[in-house]
């Protein structure tokens, strides 16, 4: 009985600091990026021109389209943890990093179709690519690490990871009017 007991709150130590290191990660990601889109929404005060020409050769279609996927990926992951049996999990972690890859895929098109390069001369470009490209590698990561979960769901590993999933939703969701409306 004792080894029970000393089990089960071993276990709950474990998710606890689980969860502090969900929180940690995902506050971090946040901090990140709005320091990023905080330098971006500043230069476009000192240099509005620039913007409003950088904005123009932008493909709002694509990347309304863009954000439909990640959103669709999202709920996917959302369904994850609620799926209940291990063969639900893994298919809705899979739909979920799909998701994740259509989204790299759309972008890197999206890309080329703008002729988008860090190593453009105007400082709208080189922004757009630095805080679009480092988002694009947070979502091909976590679709990566979404679809290696898909081969041994647990838990606590879906939590993580589904959690850090949606912060890269909504980091995509304040990105998406900032770069492409305002």
């Amino acid at each position: 009985m004792t080894a029970m007991i000393s089990s089960e709150t071993h276990r709950q130590a474990v998710s606890q600091s689980d969860d502090l290191m969900v929180w940690i990660l995902a506050w971090s990601e946040l901090v990140a990026f709005a320091a990023l889109l905080t330098g971006f929404v500043l230069a476009s005060w000192f240099q509005p021109e620039v913007f409003a020409a950088g904005k123009a050769r932008l493909h709002h279609d694509i990347a309304l389209a863009n954000t439909v996927i990640l959103l669709v990926s999202g709920w996917f992951a959302a369904l994850a943890p609620q799926s209940g049996s291990a063969g639900r999990q893994r298919l809705a972690l899979l739909a979920a990093a799909a998701g994740g890859i259509l989204f790299v895929a759309v972008k890197l098109y999206e890309y080329r179709a703008e002729g988008a390069s860090l190593l453009a001369e105007d400082v709208f470009s080189q922004l757009y690519v630095l805080i679009t490209g480092f988002h694009l590698a947070h979502v091909l990561f976590g679709a990566l690490v979404l679809a290696q979960m898909a081969r041994f769901p647990s838990p606590e590993n879906i939590h993580l990871m589904t959690t850090l999933w949606h912060v890269i939703d909504i980091v995509w969701l304040v990105m998406f009017p900032v770069i492409y409306l305002l």
